[in-house]
């Protein structure tokens, strides 16, 4: 009986998948991508005409032993992994190693994709089996190249010009622009003044209704035509003088249609909108719902993959749908033809149905108890959406009534209006969530007639201001990254996370907001790289992308025309100078670093001194504010911190916030580079003793009580029951913790480290050691980041005989008086350079430098 080998990427998938296909099948997983560029230089080689040296790391080299082994007794070969281009690519290195280790031989070759994890969606995938998609392969590899060459040749720029940055990337940065645009339009916004005028009317049947203000003495006004409280006070006074009568009434119907089945990029917005979900959790739970759940005993895929920007539904699905509509809300709510909806990207180059239910009769109701809470939130998301797709649209009558207001100074406009709908449709089951809510008068008008006399109730006449446009949430970032066709669905979420992940962006009531850090990133290549992070740019590269996926391009030919244009643009920086980048840095962040003072005066004068001019400064780890009489005047300044942040105390490192109650030592509140911090003189000590204000404490609510307990620790909880060895509670790089003999826990909230006792203590070191298996072995304390030379992770770690800073193959005991939650990259890079250098030779970093390379 002839034996076949299927490959796809999940474990979840390979069992369910074995299920399905039955005993002559033997389904293995990939894991995942099998192999990638090594992270070094020479993995993409330009003058090999792009030649690309691809590594198979540990547990894929295992994974890879265990196909090859099944292949070599098997007689056909089954590529089933994911139905998008890096499915196709996973695919493609899969067979690209078997055909190395020479497993194949003259075994049959097929590639099969499904878009559903059924039975029926698996075996009719399995009838029509077809070879690698080779132009799909080619973007992808374009894709990886670009980004590997774009990651590898301008990180190094960005360490050199400006410490403390991570990295560049090419969809990343351009991501990073849009926030920072943004963040800029704010900041340079004028609020201007604005008037709205209401009357509040009856009709002749005394039914009260409000009518807003479009014109006065014959020129008509819109909603910000009204500037000044003495312009409304004269059309207040001409209102209240008048008497009221209708003009006319129109009765318009309107149609309102359901919005198509969901995509990834419109999957991601919705739900941000309505579950608060990330861009990245919302994709953790689809991935589950579409490898399925087990229910009633069998495990079924629940929804169709997840990384699609097609709208298209199956003609087995649409029907099942229209009959799913029949049976639950009637045959009035069913239109007599399917909806049809296109795709408006360019080249829908991924899985190309809309994401929808697997079986539309697996309503919510009857799913959730098989699934996690979110799974439920999402699986409801879609079904919904799916059957609302198609069905009948929702009527309402739009009323619009015309005033007019006579017998006062002039003849005034006013206008009411109203909506009602008169056939829910669609809207019976699904109305799509806003970003930023926007009036909409929903109310119903009154029934009124033209010539009808209208009584006046009241007049009110409300001052406003503009607001500056919002920032972004995850869900309109998605939305305007595909508007401009920057990015593609399966990258969306990953390229968030990556702006997250380097601290260029924080989450602040779900708006991202951009820090420092990552505001002096886009300033820099805006001023130096500017092609490279344009919009335009950006969207045309995807758009070959997406002809190479066509077949309509060369993709080495694509390569090459991008790598001669940027590496022209980076060789133009090699003589760049720190004080040019400084100069362009101000001049961009102007607003940002030197915003205006109240009193009017030059935002740039240093506050200590007087006569100094504050500047940005490039310091070992990254930028900070600075005055131009240093070192006579030693007034720094957080990036991103207020005025106020130094006004009381903070900037005028002279004068003390108060004495310590048991020593008398004057305590001082500073400002460094790095933030707030106290500071205290320690009787027979070189250097005083320093406390950093903890995370998300307001610099304006620090007292002498705080910088008292601050200054106090690390406090000492107990001695552990079982080694008799103290237990200390203090503050590091990372928020709150407890340590015992080298043993790090976090702890859950600030104040728990004045409060944990010698239970709570041993209970959550307990339940760390429990989450290692048991095991004493080395866990990672802290990340502190890139090796600002060498490259590759630098790394805090918990060991067996004590903390240590680990890089590469480098490991480097941390002094005894060295706090692990205190060390930073400047002191674990002297650490690890003396371990290198007493061992005679460098760290494993040392000999492949490394560069953060960022990807889509």
């Amino acid at each position: 009986m002839p034996s076949n080998v299927v490959i796809v990427e999940s474990p979840a998938k390979a069992k369910t998948i074995n299920k399905y296909l039955g005993p002559d099948y033997t389904v293995l997983a990939s894991y995942g991508h099998v192999r990638d560029l090594p992270s070094k230089e020479g993995s993409v080689d330009p003058d090999s005409d792009f030649a690309m040296r691809w590594d198979v790391d540990s547990k894929s080299q295992k994974r890879m032993r265990e196909i090859t082994e099944a292949v070599k007794d098997a007689d056909r070969i089954i590529l089933a992994t994911d139905p998008d281009r890096e499915g196709e690519a996973i695919s493609w290195h899969v067979l690209e190693i078997l055909k190395n280790r020479k497993a194949l031989k003259d075994k049959a070759v097929q590639r099969v994709v499904f878009n559903a994890i059924t039975k029926n969606a698996v075996t009719e995938a399995m009838a029509h089996p077809r070879d690698i998609d080779a132009p799909l392969v080619d973007a992808y590899l374009a894709r990886r190249a670009l980004d590997y060459l774009v990651g590898f040749t301008l990180s190094p720029v960005l360490w050199r010009k400006l410490p403390g940055a991570r990295s560049a990337g090419r969809v990343q940065s351009v991501a990073l622009r849009l926030v920072c645009d943004r963040e800029r339009e704010i900041e340079l916004f004028k609020p201007q003044e604005y008037w709205t005028i209401l009357a509040g009317l009856k009709t002749p049947s005394g039914t009260p209704f409000e009518a807003r203000l479009t014109g006065f003495d014959g020129q008509k006004l819109g909603r910000l035509d009204v500037h000044t409280e003495a312009e409304a006070m004269r059309i207040k006074t001409a209102l209240e003088a008048s008497t009221f009568a209708v003009t006319s009434v129109e009765a318009k119907p309107q149609k309102r249609h359901p919005r198509p089945p969901f995509t990834t990029s419109t999957l991601q917005q919705e739900a941000s909108r309505k579950y608060g979900f990330s861009a990245s959790r919302t994709m953790q739970v689809a991935q589950r719902l579409y490898e399925g759940t087990s229910i009633g005993g069998e495990t079924v895929g629940l929804i169709t993959y997840m990384r699609t920007d097609g709208l298209e539904i199956a003609p087995e699905a649409l029907a099942q749908t229209r009959r799913a509509i029949t049976s639950n809300f009637g045959d009035d709510y069913l239109p007599e033809k399917p909806r049809v909806y296109k795709s408006k990207a360019k080249n829908a180059q991924e899985a190309h149905e809309a994401i929808r239910p697997t079986d539309l009769f697996r309503d919510p109701g009857s799913v959730s108890k098989f699934l996690e809470p979110d799974q439920a939130k999402l699986y409801d998301l879609i079904w919904k959406r799916t059957i609302a797709s198609q069905m009948e649209s929702a009527l309402v009558e739009r009323t619009t009534a015309d005033i007019v207001a006579t017998g006062g100074e002039a003849p005034v406009a006013l206008r009411a209006t109203g909506s009602v709908v008169q056939f829910d449709g669609f809207l019976k089951l699904y109305q799509e969530g806003r970003d930023d809510e926007e009036d909409e008068d929903s109310r119903r008008l009154p029934a009124m007639a033209k010539d009808d006399q209208l009584a006046r109730e009241r007049i009110d006449a409300s001052q406003h201001f503009t607001e500056p446009p919002p920032r972004y949430t995850e869900a309109t970032l998605v939305k305007k990254m595909e508007e401009l066709g920057i990015g593609r669905p399966s990258t969306y979420a990953a390229t968030i996370q990556t702006l997250r992940d380097r601290d260029y962006i924080e989450v602040d009531k779900r708006r991202l907001v951009p820090q420092g850090k990552g505001r002096l990133v886009i300033a820099f290549l805006e001023s130096f790289f500017a092609r490279y992070v344009e919009y335009d740019f950006t969207a045309a590269l995807e758009e070959q992308l997406d002809r190479i996926s066509a077949g309509d391009l060369d993709w080495r030919q694509v390569l090459r025309d991008f790598w001669r244009d940027f590496t022209g643009a980076v060789e133009g920086t090699s003589d760049l100078r720190v004080a040019q980048v400084l100069d362009a840095l101000n001049e961009m962040l102007r607003e940002h670093v030197f915003p205006p003072r109240e009193d009017g005066s030059d935002p740039r004068q240093c506050p200590k001194c007087g006569d100094g001019q504050l500047s940005l400064k490039l310091g070992k780890f990254g930028a900070f504010i600075g005055c131009s009489n240093y070192p006579d005047c030693r007034y720094t300044k957080q990036l991103g911190a207020t005025d106020g942040d130094t006004a009381e105390g903070i900037g005028d490192n002279d004068t003390p916030i108060g004495q310590h109650p048991d020593t008398g030592t004057d305590i001082f509140f500073k400002s460094g580079r790095f933030g707030p911090y106290f500071e205290m003189a320690v009787e027979g000590e070189a250097k005083p003793k320093r406390a950093g204000l903890p995370k998300g404490v307001d610099p304006g609510s620090a007292n002498l009580a705080l910088a008292i307990k601050l200054l106090s620790l690390p406090r000492d909880v107990g001695l552990h029951p079982e080694t008799g060895k103290p237990i200390q509670a203090n503050f590091g790089r990372y928020g709150p913790y407890i340590v015992h003999d080298g043993t790090f826990a976090n702890l859950d909230s600030p104040d728990e480290v004045f409060t944990v006792g010698l239970n709570r203590a041993v209970t959550v070191l307990a339940e760390k050691a429990n989450s290692r298996g048991g095991r004493s072995g080395p866990s990672a304390l802290a990340e502190l980041g890139e090796h600002p030379t060498l490259g590759g992770p630098v790394k805090v770690m918990s060991g067996r005989y004590g903390p240590y800073v680990n890089h590469g193959r480098i490991n480097a005991t941390l002094p005894k008086d060295l706090d692990p939650a205190a060390v930073t990259m400047e002191r674990a890079v002297e650490l690890i350079a003396a371990k290198a250098e007493k061992k005679g030779g460098k760290s494993k970093g040392g000999r492949r430098k490394k560069a953060a390379v960022a990807t889509d």
